[in-house]
């Protein structure tokens, strides 16, 4: 066995015993134990096991003898399987649903993507201008400001009200080092209103956090009387009980969640009846029950997660070049984190 025969080999155990260490609530064993022939359809998902549980089923009710398994872990990790898997040349997975957009424009640069234009595409709601089949998406994950309702009595109203002394040293973002999500958002506020406005968030005391449940969960405690807030994680809290409430300033941060097809799979004509089943009402219906967006006009959001409507939130979004996002997000990273810390 030859030195990179090695490093793969290596590549693909440290793959396989970072999947089993993340099989906490949200993740299922990984998805290699497709039967002979290859005729199991394999998800891997950054969704939660909620969300993703029972879109499956529900599709698999209305696609009997097709089985379905899937992989749910951090997009992160995802990514570092599915280059693993590609070093060994193939890659096991025929679906990939997960909310870091970049991936999705980089993998359709590496032609790693099936081109595949949904029937379902007229009835949906698209973010992006230049949709050309290779990903599609299939939710609308939306960040608002996630308040404390004990510490704050008057929501803000703009984003530039997180300047006032009653945020001042209490508001939260959590690090983009460590969230994808977190990173998008940022970038999303730098090209708005550039980096005067984190120059006034760091005057007023601004903190970065870890990650973007810990600011949520710093925010329930009281430690944050605001963060930069995830919509279903936020209305899962608030489900729970937690005193906070999340509210939207004009100019949204909309973070679609791509679907995509693997190209060369065995399961290419099942995948794409999957891809056209989840952006259907049925599986849109639990997308919206989770407490964010769908990309439905006909689904509506549940009455008590006061999200925005979403046609009117993909007119309010902040539009931003996902490629020229991706290539500068090391520096990003770091003006945010030298402005935050004031080292600049």
């Amino acid at each position: 066995m030859g030195k990179k025969d090695v490093f793969l080999l290596a590549a693909i155990i440290f793959c396989g015993i970072v999947f089993a260490g993340c099989g906490g609530s949200g993740s299922k064993p990984a998805a290699s134990t497709a039967p002979a022939g290859g005729k199991k359809l394999i998800i891997y998902t950054s969704m939660k096991e909620s969300l993703i549980g029972g879109i499956v089923e529900g599709f698999k009710k209305q696609n009997p003898g097709v089985e379905v398994d899937y992989q749910s872990a951090g997009a992160g990790k995802l990514m570092a399987k599915i280059a693993a898997e590609r070093q060994s040349g193939k890659i096991l997975a025929d679906i990939i649903w997960t909310s870091e957009v970049p991936d999705f424009y980089n993998m359709k640069k590496e032609g790693v993507l099936e081109q595949y234009r949904t029937p379902v595409f007229k009835e949906i709601l698209n973010p992006f201008d230049d949709y050309d089949g290779h990903f599609t998406a299939a939710r609308l994950g939306t960040l608002g400001i996630g308040i404390n309702t004990d510490k704050i009595k008057s929501p803000p109203k703009q984003w530039a009200d997180l300047f006032k002394p009653e945020f001042k040293g209490a508001f939260g973002i959590a690090d983009p080092a460590l969230s994808g999500t977190a990173y998008m958002s940022v970038a999303l506020l730098e090209k708005q209103f550039g980096w005067e406005f984190f120059d006034k968030l760091r005057a007023n005391g601004a903190r970065i956090g870890k990650g973007s449940g810990q600011v949520i969960d710093d925010t329930a405690s009281g430690e944050l009387s605001a963060s930069l807030a995830v919509d279903y994680i936020t209305n899962d809290k608030i489900a729970k009980g937690a005193h906070i409430a999340l509210v939207y300033p004009p100019e949204l941060l909309i973070a679609p969640s791509p679907v995509a097809i693997f190209k060369g799979g065995a399961n290419v004509e099942a995948a794409k009846k999957f891809v056209d089943y989840l952006l259907g009402k049925e599986a849109q219906t639990l997308i919206a029950g989770e407490g964010t967006l769908s990309v439905r006009p006909d689904v509506k959001n549940p009455e008590k997660f006061k999200l925005p409507d979403a046609a009117d939130a993909l007119k309010r979004m902040i539009k931003i070049d996902y490629v020229k996002m991706m290539a500068s997000k090391e520096a990003t990273i770091k003006k945010f984190t030298d402005t935050l810390q004031g080292k600049k």
